[in-house]
């Protein structure tokens, strides 16, 4: 069974093709606009190679990948082993979760409550699980009045055709409910070890497609085949039954009361599980065993309590209003498990349950236009739960699959999150599964999902900051470029000359300036609807909302940019620093030790029109860092106003503000640094319209949270 690519690498492969293709075309304009224009062709190719740079979001993928591994490291300590990171962020996509119903939504706690046995049932008192230490003090209520041959026989079934180990105080320890049967036979009072005995010579071992065990005895000198399992399969193997000390050969009229307290049992949610056996004369051979579940001799049943998980009705709920279709699968009796299922609210009427014959009668046509209507399937093999998968997939609905057992890998694998039961799962579930529930707790898988949609928000939060920032720099130079000649003439600047942003500022933004604050963005708390609201099932992560956010933010940021750079232009002559060159770097006057001695050694003062475009670059450069930084906070959350989203309660986010802020200081007051990025000096009056330019972006966008028109009606 092929593996599908999760939704995030569906859509962050279509995001990287988009983006190359956009950065691609924009470059080639741009470059043709400045040979155009008569722009030299070197700083053309430069400054296309920066816009490329600007707009491809590097940063995505390896943020992305901490966000996952963030995610994967949370989700350890809420029980869940992540094996494949993708797999957190499926779960938070996910639209439908398929579960077993034992140990998954029960408590895996089996209790014996009922035993039919000569037409009558038994009602068990006393005891609480088959895994806590049993002294067999408990006693079956009026015991004695229900010894006989029959429940001797149907004791031995139970406590031979059974790989429980019992261990020091009678600890047991195996399958829950083999580990129930066991501790019947000491609430009984009978002399289980002693039992346990009696030699055992061949076994059938349980098989979830034939839903029987059986294991063949010697008993004195006699050989008994000993079967347990599901009523319906045991009572097709059997042509005869055993009450009151009499074989008796008329099965089908005896059927109709089996049945009877079979469905009494099951709409008291017990699971119920029948035994029958057959003498031998002689020790089967292997080729014997193929029929050795033939022509049986039926005893009894047991119905057992296997209680739903108390946390489990809370997460159904919650899974309901996340918009999440909570679905069981079981083996279990139609009656049983629809009982179960009305507890724990996945259905509201037995119409929506459904069995493994009916399924079978079904084709994967008819199937997938009626997968919909079912809620619970009962009686079904590991098989069918790959149809269930493949025809919800057909819907276009994202599945989560719980499964323990070796048949249950190809449904595990074929699912889009495949979840393997950590305490009773087979190794091969484990193996083909994606994440593993260390306390087989459906709860769990909640709480992932739950965890998958932080994730998946944080990401988006990422790819929104990255992109509305990288727009911002593509619109400031893509206008500047148009608007060269106007700029010339206006300030009287040569053409060559006019350039918004130099490469290195472009590199040093989008390493270190974005990177730190879309990193941050991983840790950010899951917001309070984040289980509110419906699965996002689109197909590309441009939404109409996220669409106009990039787009609108991106071109504020730009214009914010670009009009820093034009005021940076406009400083007047008398406030313009005096710059110095020597040796092909600029200096400011105060930075030279002997002007007049440099001056006389062949340095020169810089031309006005060359330090109004320093100082342009400058503002651009440090408005367009700040801004962003400032930005960083708008994208928190697109409906709420930065001061009703705790801003101060991530304070890595703040952190990593904070050490950009400082990496941007550090360039504009250590000289030798200063020199590398062309900074200036700057004048006070430019360093408060810097601070204007910067806020901006915070007022710009709560005006637009408070009119709505941040996001689109979809989103509302």
């Amino acid at each position: 069974t092929e593996g599908a690519a999760t939704p995030l690498q569906i859509k962050l492969n279509k995001l990287g093709k988009t983006l190359g293709i956009a950065a691609l075309a924009i470059c080639i304009v741009i470059f043709i606009i400045g040979i155009a224009y008569g722009k030299d062709i070197i700083d053309m190719f430069m400054t296309a190679v920066s816009l490329a740079v600007a707009a491809i979001p590097e940063g995505l993928a390896a943020v992305s990948t901490i966000v996952l591994a963030i995610g994967v490291q949370r989700m350890v300590k809420k029980n869940a082993i992540v094996k494949k990171l993708p797999a957190v962020e499926t779960l938070g996509s996910a639209t439908v979760i398929c579960s077993d119903k034992t140990g998954t939504l029960t408590q895996n706690k089996m209790t014996v409550q009922k035993v039919f046995v000569n037409g009558n049932v038994l009602e068990i008192d006393g005891g609480n699980n088959s895994n806590e230490n049993n002294t067999g003090d408990n006693k079956a209520e009026n015991y004695q009045t229900f010894q006989s041959r029959e429940l001797e026989k149907l004791m031995n079934v139970s406590i031979l055709c059974n790989d429980t180990k019992i261990g020091e105080n009678n600890l047991l320890t195996g399958d829950p409910t083999e580990t129930a049967l066991v501790d019947l036979g000491f609430k009984l009072k009978l002399d289980v070890q002693e039992i346990l005995k009696t030699q055992r010579v061949k076994e059938v071992p349980f098989d979830s497609d034939r839903k029987l065990m059986t294991t063949v005895n010697k008993v004195g000198d006699k050989y008994i085949a000993y079967t347990k399992g599901g009523i319906d399969e045991l009572l097709a193997r059997c042509s005869r039954y055993e009450i009151n000390g009499e074989i008796k050969n008329d099965l089908e009229d005896y059927k109709k009361e089996i049945q009877k307290y079979n469905v009494e049992m099951a709409k008291d949610a017990l699971r119920v599980l029948a035994m029958a056996y057959k003498e031998l004369d002689h020790e089967p051979i292997d080729e014997e065993m193929k029929n050795i579940e033939n022509d049986l001799i039926f005893v009894g049943m047991v119905g057992m309590i296997d209680p739903p998980r108390e946390e489990v009705k809370h997460a159904v709920e919650k899974c309901k209003t996340a918009g999440i279709k909570t679905v069981m699968i079981t083996g279990d009796h139609k009656i049983t498990a629809v009982a179960i299922a009305k507890s724990l609210g996945i259905l509201e009427n037995e119409d929506e349950a459904i069995t493994g014959a009916e399924l079978e009668e079904m084709s994967q046509e008819d199937l997938t236009k009626n997968i919909r209507k079912y809620s619970v399937y009962a009686r079904v093999s590991p098989e069918h739960k790959v149809r269930i998968v493949k025809a919800w997939q057909a819907n276009g609905e994202i599945v989560a699959m719980t499964g323990d057992g070796v048949n249950d890998a190809p449904a595990l694998k074929t699912a889009d999150i495949g979840c393997a039961m950590g305490i009773v799962g087979t190794d091969v579930s484990k193996e083909a599964a994606d994440v593993i529930l260390t306390d087989d707790n459906f709860a769990t898988i909640v709480s992932s999902v739950e965890e998958g949609r932080r994730i998946y928000d944080n990401i988006l939060k990422a790819i929104q900051f990255l992109l509305s920032s990288n727009v911002g720099e593509i619109v400031a130079l893509f206008i500047a470029i148009l608007i060269t000649p106007w700029i010339s003439s206006t300030f009287g600047i040569d053409v060559n000359l006019i350039e918004v942003l130099l490469p290195i500022h472009i590199l040093w933004i989008n390493l270190v300036t974005d990177s730190l604050p879309a990193l941050a963005l991983a840790v950010d708390p899951a917001e309070d609807d984040v289980m509110n609201r419906k699965p996002k099932k689109q197909k590309g992560i441009f939404t109409k909302g996220m669409s106009w956010r990039v787009i609108y933010q991106g071109v504020m940021i730009g214009l914010l940019t670009l009009a820093a750079f034009i005021i940076g232009l406009a400083t007047p002559d008398e406030q313009l620093p005096t710059m110095v060159r020597i040796d092909n770097t600029i200096y400011s006057a105060e930075e030279v030790e002997n002007l007049e001695e440099a001056l006389a050694n062949g340095a020169e003062i810089v031309e006005k029109q060359e330090v109004k475009v320093e100082i342009g670059q400058t503002m651009a450069f440090v408005v367009l860092a700040f801004s962003e930084l400032v930005h960083v906070f708008n994208i928190r959350n697109n409906k709420k106003s930065v001061f009703k989203t705790h801003p101060f309660n991530n304070k890595v986010l703040l952190g990593a503000i904070a050490a950009s802020a400082a990496l941007m200081l550090i360039i504009l007051f250590i000289p030798g640094l200063r020199h590398l990025f062309s900074i200036p000096v700057l004048p006070m009056g430019n360093v408060l319209e810097i601070i204007g330019l910067v806020i901006l972006p915070l007022v710009i966008v709560e005006i637009f949270k408070l009119f709505k028109i941040n996001t689109s009606k979809d989103e509302v």
